[in-house]
């Protein structure tokens, strides 16, 4: 890789600060889905395995300024809980507090620091918070891939001014992403769902030349039915974005990828679990009606597509797969595609909000090849755009 890791990193009886996403849902104070810290568990131990102190910087919510309910206090002891040892935690990110508490602990302890963003100077990526920073570490480290998309002081500051490494969620996440897009074993296919289009135009027109297959699903592909002239209904539909559909299917001819789209559905009148529906050709929908995911054919279509490819990499889901039976598309592809990949046939890259939770549903999100919790950053991957904290990871 074009840039340093831990392996490249002398830890023993050194201070890293180490960027890790804590940013996890909570409800009434409990924190209800604990990937995020799960993911930077093993930089984590291996830091501190190796004698060095782990200084955490992390952002949580959106404050403006100092604000109780943002606080990382409470991730503290879940994380802990899940190291299992402790973690000392910190009531600023800067200071004389800070410095007193680095300075105090010993080789190989970890120390959680408060909430980077209650101070503006964090996402204004401000040199003297950078400065201030820096002045408790004596290495950065990235291990926060999500936030990798934002030129903040903690994503990417401190990695001008301290020798920097990418943690191993980091490291991890940039291997399949390199094996995704950058460079993929041909032929590569992407899937692409969700509700609009307008979400991702820049996504569609990267894809469109580095891909050899496109299959468009979820409400975005009644844009493109439209675009064909097919009546969709009641779908969700941006009627005013059908000309921009047809030039991405313009492009898509210009570069040779080939463009997939449901030809049959699942529809019904009613947006709710198990509602009256029924199964009939794209063409054959009714005016009150909406395609809530793809049928049976187009299903096969894609599975069938997927036994020639080597690469797949996707976003978003083909129906709305939290009501049943509109999963039944997301749910069979992404089965096929884990089928492939235990057999190590394919590498199977997903990621984004709705397809992480769309792969957990299906149950194979242990068995793609990977899996990203990322969500902006991901797209701006797939978008082909620069990552400001990846690209200042990278050895110059």
């Amino acid at each position: 890789m074009s840039f340093r890791t831990l392996d490249d990193a002398d830890l023993a009886g050194k201070r890293a600060l180490v960027r890790v996403d804590l940013n996890v849902p909570m409800e009434d104070g409990k924190i209800t889905d604990t990937t995020r810290i799960d993911r930077v568990l093993p930089t984590i131990r291996e830091i501190s395995g190796k004698g060095g102190k782990v200084v955490l910087l992390a952002h949580f919510g959106r404050p403006k300024g100092r604000d109780a309910k943002d606080s990382l206090r409470p991730v503290a002891i879940a994380l802990a809980h899940a190291l299992g040892q402790p973690v000392t935690f910190v009531d600023d990110c800067i200071g004389e507090d800070v410095a007193k508490a680095v300075s105090a602990a010993k080789n190989g302890e970890v120390l959680l620091l408060e909430n980077t963003r209650f101070h503006a100077g964090d996402e204004k990526n401000d040199p003297d918070f950078v400065k201030a920073l820096a002045a408790n570490g004596d290495l950065f480290v990235n291990d926060a891939f999500s936030a990798a998309h934002r030129a903040h002081a903690s994503t990417e500051g401190l990695a001008h001014v301290l020798p920097a490494f990418a943690g191993r969620s980091m490291q991890a996440e940039l291997e399949a992403l390199s094996a995704g897009l950058d460079n993929p074993a041909r032929p590569v296919m992407a899937i692409v769902g969700g509700a609009k289009v307008s979400t991702k135009l820049d996504l569609l027109g990267n894809l469109v030349k580095k891909v050899d297959v496109l299959a468009i699903g979820g409400g975005m592909a009644n844009t493109f039915l439209a675009a064909r002239g097919i009546n969709v209904g009641k779908s969700l539909c941006e009627h005013d974005l059908v000309a921009t559909a047809r030039e991405i299917e313009e492009k898509a001819k210009a570069a040779g990828c080939e463009i997939m789209l449901p030809v049959d559905a699942l529809a019904a009148r009613e947006f709710k679990a198990h509602p009256g529906h029924r199964i009939v050709p794209v063409t054959g929908v009714e005016a009150d009606e909406m395609i809530l995911d793809a049928g049976p054919i187009s299903v096969a279509e894609v599975v069938l597509k997927l036994d020639h490819v080597k690469t797949l990499v996707w976003n978003g889901p083909f129906g709305a797969f939290e009501l049943p039976p509109f999963d039944t598309a997301t749910v069979t592809v992404a089965k096929a595609a884990a089928k492939r990949v235990k057999a190590g046939q394919l590498v199977a890259v997903a990621g984004g909000g709705d397809t992480v939770a769309a792969m957990n549903h299906a149950g194979v999100a242990a068995d793609l090849t990977y899996v990203s919790t990322a969500g902006g950053a991901f797209l701006e991957w797939m978008e082909g755009k620069a990552l400001p904290g990846v690209e200042a990871l990278r050895q110059r």
